[in-house]
């Protein structure tokens, strides 16, 4: 199956992802995929805001990456400590041109080129409580559900998986 380049008007390119950040996303996606993740691009969160990506693990724990372009764009950010609220584990990512030093020590950090990532340093773990991960599951699935149909009916060939991971 052909892999459909994302068109001007797709939502989860809105025009406030650099060229870069699509970059870092793709790679992180990539690694994410090769981890047996399921992946959510640009998902709203209860509070509002929308991370960047949102990653429900084979484990089931549900990991929010934080994708930073530049230096300046991680020194503009105060907003990225209200994500751990709604996560399992924390990470940003970046690419080779942004320095890991700058990251804070208690996230995750992972590297990407576009073409691929890697996880330089792991998420500490904090357990969502019950209630949180109940109504983040249910934000991801109807996320995706709703993406999915539209992709459909939009005439987007998408693929069904057999044997989707457990």
């Amino acid at each position: 199956m052909p892999i459909v380049s994302p068109l001007p008007d797709n939502p989860l390119i809105d025009g406030r992802q650099s060229e870069r950040a699509l970059m870092v996303r793709r790679g992180v996606q990539r690694l994410l995929q090769q981890m047996n993740a399921h992946v959510l691009p640009e998902l709203s969160l209860a509070t509002g805001r929308r991370a960047d990506l949102v990653a429900l693990a084979h484990s089931g724990e549900i990991w929010i990456i934080e994708i930073k372009s530049s230096v300046e764009d991680f020194r503009s950010d105060h907003k990225w400590p209200d994500y751990r609220l709604h996560c399992d584990r924390f990470f940003f990512a970046t690419h080779p041109d942004v320095p890991e030093a700058i990251f804070p020590r208690e996230c995750g950090f992972i590297l990407s080129d576009g073409y691929g990532a890697e996880i330089m340093r792991e998420a500490p773990e904090h357990k969502l409580a019950a209630a949180t991960r109940k109504a983040m599951m249910l934000r991801f699935a109807r996320a995706g559900a709703a993406r999915l149909l539209a992709a459909e009916l939009a005439g987007v060939a998408v693929p069904v998986l057999d044997g989707e991971s457990e």
